[in-house]
């Protein structure tokens, strides 16, 4: 199977959309293609709620649709944990989401790879690539060749800078980022007390910028990112909004996806996850 490389930008739901009828995974995908949006994320983050027998058809039905899968993995994954079970039973958990989401035809698989347990932020960017390089190497001998995105965090607290997740993109073969931009602004605007850092045109044209100097131009034409409003304090996020009830300058952000002609899946995490995913769609196509 072919890898799938967007040609242009897409722009989906977190999970089924809120208005599917009768809501299930087949139903929702459908769904999506009839509100006008590409893709959806499957929502494993509490468990992975398909099964093998059930995502061949969940495939089928995406593709026949035109509907563009990514996935979210388990909360519970701590790569840096200080206890050896805990890092064991995370890579399982990834390797799990990583093998249905493929399965069900699915493009990219994003997860929180880890917290820093007040360790030095190299020793977990060292601890986090050893366990980075044997998830892929397992999933490489299986021919499974969906992309592994570990995203940007929200919370100082949380490993996950967009400077690391680039730098491990560097360093890991078939690893590149998930840039949730509500969380770069939140884990920045909250302990600074400063709404506007990571929240204005300039300032999204920087982590883009740092995208494409390192990881190349073939890195914006392969994007999945998140985007919501988002409530923050100052230990950084504290839960999704809705973005014309929030800070977030969708806007801006819009216009700087044009401006670096980005191509990829654009995910809307909002609490009315498909009505931002439209009016995000709209902006960007209007931008």
């Amino acid at each position: 199977m072919k890898l799938i490389k967007p040609s242009k930008l897409l722009f989906g739901s977190a999970g089924i959309p809120l208005s599917t009828p009768d809501r299930n995974i087949s139903n929702g995908v459908k769904h999506v293609r009839k509100l006008g949006l590409d893709a959806m994320e499957l929502e494993f983050v509490r468990s992975v709620n398909v099964s093998e027998e059930k995502a061949p058809l969940i495939k089928e039905i995406a593709k026949k649709n035109k509907v563009v899968l990514t996935c979210h993995g388990q909360y519970y994954i701590n790569l840096n944990s200080l206890e050896p079970e805990k890092v064991t039973a995370s890579v399982g958990r990834v390797l799990n989401a990583a093998r249905i989401a493929w399965l069900c035809g699915g493009y990219s698989m994003t997860f929180h790879a880890a917290y820093y347990m007040k360790l030095e932020a190299e020793k977990v960017f060292t601890k986090v690539k050893k366990e980075m390089k044997k998830i892929v190497k397992t999933l490489q001998d299986e021919d499974n060749k969906i992309w592994i995105r570990p995203e940007t965090t929200g919370k100082p607290s949380q490993w996950g800078t967009f400077q690391e997740i680039v730098k491990l993109s560097e360093e890991v073969e078939h690893v590149l980022p998930c840039i949730d931009f509500s969380h770069v602004h939140a884990r920045h605007a909250g302990p600074l007390g400063d709404a506007s850092k990571y929240n204005n045109y300039d300032e999204f044209c920087e982590i883009l910028g740092y995208v494409e100097k390192k990881l190349g131009r073939e890195a914006l034409n392969n994007m999945h990112c998140h985007v919501s409003g988002i409530n923050y304090g100052p230990k950084g996020e504290r839960n999704h909004l809705i973005l014309k009830e929030s800070d977030m300058k969708y806007k801006e952000l819009m216009k700087a996806f044009k401006d670096f002609k980005l191509k990829g899946i654009i995910i809307s995490e909002s609490p009315n996850i498909e009505v931002d995913g439209l009016l995000m769609q709209k902006t960007y196509n209007n931008s």
